[in-house]
């Protein structure tokens, strides 16, 4: 009798330790994965090697940051969404215009001031007006002057989108959602 209930126990053991990893799968492959940041192109937002959630079924809206597949590399980017789908995008005078309107722009700030002590006016020169087609995004890092985005790659596919940065784990010391303005 004691050998039939260690035995049942190891089944229901193995029973458990299969659905969760069923479940962990499924997770993963469909809800959140985890990203290690790679460059500085979105600094300060996120540094390199820093690591975040990635929530796959988030409706992406502008000025979320996004993992999406890059169109000219087999890496993944991290980028903010600047424009949406039917959105007319600009920049003059180093102010970003979405739909002729002012967008501010705060996580830029630190950039602004680091480049303002080099004598560095504008972090991003004058482009546009851009019309973001349907089924696309226009992305931009926050690091504008070390980043490769579309103003050099063009729009991203929707389909190229992996999902939007909810969450910083690591380092500890940054724990914790990214602002969004």
């Amino acid at each position: 009798m004691a050998g039939n209930s260690k035995k049942s126990e190891w089944i229901s053991w193995a029973k458990s330790i299969a659905l969760a990893l069923v479940i962990a799968f499924i997770c993963r492959q469909f809800i959140f994965a985890p990203v290690t940041v790679q460059g500085d192109s979105m600094m300060p937002t996120f540094q390199n090697q820093n690591k975040v959630i990635v929530t796959k079924l988030s409706k992406i809206e502008r000025l979320d940051v996004v993992v999406f597949h890059s169109p000219d590399s087999e890496d993944d980017y991290i980028k903010r969404v600047i424009g949406l789908p039917g959105d007319e995008i600009s920049v003059k005078d180093d102010q970003l215009f979405v739909n002729g309107k002012k967008v501010d722009e705060p996580y830029l700030a630190e950039n602004r001031k680091e480049a303002a002590e080099f004598g560095i006016e504008h972090l991003t020169e004058n482009f546009g007006p851009l019309v973001v087609p349907e089924h696309q995004y226009f992305v931009m890092g926050d690091n504008r002057l070390n980043s490769n985005d579309s103003r050099s790659f063009g729009f991203i596919s929707d389909e190229s989108v992996v999902g939007e940065a909810k969450f910083r784990y690591f380092p500890l010391n940054r724990i914790g959602n990214p602002e969004k303005p």
